[in-house]
């Protein structure tokens, strides 16, 4: 029996019965969620949202950490269930601040979604001289995560979803030089190293985790219209096949592109499908486990590199000196 994810050994489809098309309404049916705590960050626009509405309505209490208060509060006027409070995923000690507010309450944390993240931006630093999108995409979710680690435990039962990319694809994670301090910055380099750096991660973190009853899953939503993640994103990214001359995109793009419901669909049945029970560490798309991204198939599913045993370890211990933050679970 395969104990773990390590190189991608339990990469294989579980026939879910849902796909591409399906919505954040298909993969929650039946499932109730009435007395369960979840977190989920960038719960208050684009497939965050729609994570944060989905769940609430099957009756947990969600709680949704944000930058800008006031907008998330006009965001989920009228989302029963929500509690909103403070947090900057660009600066740590927010992160410490919420957390410890969170554990200061006594309740078991059953769901931590780690829905956030930033794309398309320029080279940005934060207060430790951590390149943004790495900062952002993935080493806030690893402290979060560590931080949250006594709640999760108390669930008795609980599960991580964070949420990464096909973008993984577009670069390995560097660790001769992760800030770009001596290679050129490209954005989209930057992405995918954080992307790939989430999935090494939900693998460590769910083999580490799983004896204490909590388990992760790394998940890619799709390409999906009408969120904000594109919103630094220079034009000239998109002219290439995507938009006419006016910057408009195409009719064919669009329709090609998931609804925020079918994009949010994944990460809601990670973390709910009683499918996944003995299951975690895995990288998901279409609300099912994927394939492995190979020459034979190269546009969809995980790389193998994402999913490297050395690399994920390594990483950890990368990770928790970079923070400041030993994470033992």
């Amino acid at each position: 029996m395969k104990q773990n994810n390590y190189q991608g050994a339990l990469q294989t489809p579980l026939h879910s019965g849902f796909n591409a098309a399906s919505t954040t309404a298909d993969v929650i049916k039946g499932i109730d969620l009435t007395g369960k705590i979840a977190i989920v960050t960038g719960g208050n626009t684009g497939i965050g949202l729609e994570t944060t509405g989905t769940l609430a309505a099957a009756g947990a209490t969600v709680i949704v950490p944000a930058r800008d208060v006031e907008k998330a509060k006009r965001n989920l006027l009228g989302v029963p269930n929500v509690e909103i409070a403070a947090m900057d995923l660009m600066d740590p000690t927010s992160i410490d601040k919420f957390a410890g507010s969170f554990l200061a309450s006594g309740r078991p944390l059953h769901l931590l979604i780690n829905n956030a993240g930033i794309m398309w931006v320029p080279l940005r630093r934060d207060s430790r001289g951590i390149e943004s999108q790495l900062a952002t995409n993935y080493l806030a979710q690893f402290q979060l995560t560590a931080r949250l680690w006594p709640s999760l435990k108390k669930a008795d039962g609980a599960r991580v979803v964070n949420v990464s990319s096909q973008g993984h694809q577009f670069a390995p994670f560097d660790f001769e030089d992760p800030n770009f301090l001596y290679r050129n910055y490209e954005t989209l380099l930057s992405y995918g190293q954080s992307k790939t750096a989430v999935n090494l991660f939900t693998m460590e973190l769910d083999n580490r985790a799983k004896a204490s009853n909590v388990r992760a899953y790394s998940v890619h939503p799709g390409s999906i219209g009408g969120t904000e993640l594109g919103r630094e994103a220079p034009l000239e990214l998109f002219k290439n096949g995507f938009c006419d001359a006016d910057g408009n995109m195409l009719p064919e793009v669009l329709a090609s592109l998931k609804t925020i419901s079918q994009g949010a669909a994944t990460t809601v049945w990670c973390a709910t499908s009683p499918l996944l029970n003995q299951t975690g560490g895995v990288y998901c798309e279409d609300a099912d486990v994927a394939e492995l991204a190979t020459v034979e198939s190269p546009s969809g599913g995980v790389k193998p590199y994402s999913l490297n045993e050395p690399g994920a370890k390594r990483l950890w211990t990368l990770t928790e000196e970079m923070i400041g933050y030993k994470f033992n679970c």
